[in-house]
């Protein structure tokens, strides 16, 4: 795999790989973090990786560029990248009904499909979570069947409630906390996936996949009461992908 470094100040540096959303390169960067994490490289502070990139910041006082650069070369030149691997998919649950899903009806007309179809293409098969960003927590997610591709709304909200599941182009995901957004929104989850008091904060990671669970509204229900007695677990497979 190609790839090239760029220096950004005094501590961070980023890998860049091949500048294309593709499943293969974000397993590059997904698994070079890994491994960055893994050996614990003295003076990396954190990594953030992207698409196609990752970088990675440190103390310059503890460790210098050439030598982390170097370091880095030597774990990608360890990556090896198999056609199908073991991976988490989250299974989180979303109700597609009345209040949780007011631009149902237009990614309906815009797209040709009815509610029943839109809702079984969406929970159809696991979104590869390419990256973090945006929102703590708001996973960018490929792979989302092109017949549900629909533009952003010409005028955002100013505020999409939390756990809000919308459509934006060719994305789909999920709000993690009340903000501003022009996606437009087909359910909704009661699960928390970002969490500032929960160890760690954010339920899954770069790499992991997401598979929505269609809900009916007393299931949601259901769920969002286990969860406000600490008795609801999100389940997750692994499964080879």
């Amino acid at each position: 795999m190609i790839y090239s470094f760029l220096q950004n100040g005094d501590t961070a540096l980023t890998v860049q790989f091949k500048k294309e959303i593709s499943k293969e390169v974000n397993a590059y960067v997904t698994a070079l973090a890994s491994l960055v994490q893994e050996k614990q490289i003295k003076g990396v502070t954190e990594t953030i990786p992207t698409f196609a990139s990752l970088t990675v910041l440190y103390d310059c006082a503890v460790i210098s560029s050439s030598s982390l650069k170097s370091k880095l070369k030597k774990l990608i030149s360890e990556i090896k990248i198999s056609e199908k691997s073991k991976v988490k998919v989250w299974e989180i649950p979303v109700c597609y009904e009345g209040e949780f899903a007011p631009d149902m009806e237009s990614v309906s007309e815009h797209t040709g499909l009815s509610k029943e179809e839109i809702i079984e293409l969406h929970t159809s098969k696991p979104y590869l979570i390419y990256m973090l960003g945006f929102l703590p927590g708001f996973a960018y997610l490929g792979g989302m069947d092109e017949r549900l591709f629909t533009p952003r709304l010409e005028n955002p909200r100013l505020e999409i409630f939390k756990g809000a599941v919308g459509i934006g182009g060719e994305q789909t995901g999920i709000y993690p906390i009340a903000s501003p957004g022009g996606w437009r929104l087909i359910g909704k989850t009661p699960v928390s996936v970002y969490d500032p008091e929960a160890e760690p904060p954010i339920l899954y990671e770069a790499g992991d996949y997401i598979n929505f669970v269609s809900v009916t509204r007393e299931q949601y229900d259901e769920i969002e009461k286990q969860i406000a007695e600490n008795k609801y677990t999100v389940k997750y497979r692994e499964e080879e992908l």
